[in-house]
């Protein structure tokens, strides 16, 4: 009889044991994956596993940058960086606030979402920008004050087709 009740607690602890879902559209969070977010603090790990018993494979210095949230486990979130490296993070680290990365070469923020428009801004490669919304091919986004519009395609950290703002 003991040896019955033990197979069946086994059985049961197996069945409510976490499961990550590669194939998942909504997290555990009941937010959407792929997400994006971007680092909290100055001072972020990447760990190879979704814990802090797994080694600590990057180290991100830069407040603001964006991540996408690819998988969540637990208060893990495994994210993927502008460069395509992949890892988990504690959700303490991250935050909703949006921001995007320019890519490229030197990119013109325009006045209005018209590449005739005025330019208003030179943005160099690599600099992150606060996402203020997005819809079709244009983001208006934020730097130092600095406001107006960047193609959608020269920004990462926000998705080809989601609205914003």
């Amino acid at each position: 009889m003991f040896g019955l009740f033990l197979a069946l607690t086994a059985a049961t602890a197996a069945v409510r044991a976490p499961v990550i879902d590669k194939d998942a559209t909504e997290g555990l969070s009941g937010l959407p994956v792929p997400r994006f977010v971007s680092l909290k603090s100055d001072k972020a790990f990447l760990r190879t596993g979704p814990g802090d018993r797994y080694p600590i494979e990057w180290v991100y210095v830069r407040k603001g940058l964006p991540v996408e949230i690819v998988r969540e486990y637990g208060i893990w979130r495994q994210v993927r960086d502008i460069g395509g490296s992949i890892g988990w993070m504690n959700k303490q680290l991250i935050s909703g606030n949006r921001t995007a990365v320019v890519t490229g070469t030197v990119r013109t923020m325009f006045g209005t979402p018209d590449v005739a428009g005025r330019a208003v801004w030179r943005i160099a490669p690599g600099t992150i920008v606060r996402v203020i919304l997005c819809s079709d091919a244009w983001c208006r986004v934020d730097r130092g004050g600095k406001s107006g519009y960047v193609l959608r395609a020269q920004l990462w950290g926000v998705g080809a087709t989601e609205a914003i703002g």
